[in-house]
């Protein structure tokens, strides 16, 4: 299988992963902080919210989900996130929230991988 595929294949993954991790935060704040094992922040609107928010960024990396090729713009964007989202939590977030960092690298380095090989091949004019 090509690179474009296995791109999808783990952006799905990606965004899947986020809406598990997302929609229950969402939904059930408190239990989802106690089965993680972090402390239990006031007021959990902001907990809420952070769910929500990574809900809506996972929508915006449908796109790319569907076709990297011509989304790449979008595609490129879902490396970024995932950048940032890792420096974020491992790089300036107590140590217990380090896990968030990692969640992001998990799908970070693969993504980047397949995408900048999509690129050579659309380069080199091969099929993507």
């Amino acid at each position: 299988m090509h690179a474009q595929t296995w791109f999808k294949r783990v952006m799905w993954l990606g965004i899947v992963a986020n809406f598990g991790l997302a929609v229950p935060t969402l939904l059930a704040p408190e239990r989802m902080i106690e089965f993680v094992g972090l402390p239990m922040p006031t007021p959990l609107l902001w907990t809420r919210f952070a769910a929500l928010l990574l809900i809506i960024l996972s929508l915006f990396y449908m796109p790319a989900g569907i076709d990297p090729v011509r989304y790449r713009l979008v595609a490129y964007l879902t490396l970024v996130s995932r950048l940032f989202g890792f420096v974020f939590f491992v790089g300036f977030q107590p140590a217990e929230y380090r896990m968030f960092g990692y969640f992001d690298l998990v799908f970070l380095v693969p993504q980047a991988l397949l995408l900048f090989s999509i690129g050579r091949s659309a380069g080199s004019g091969a099929q993507p």
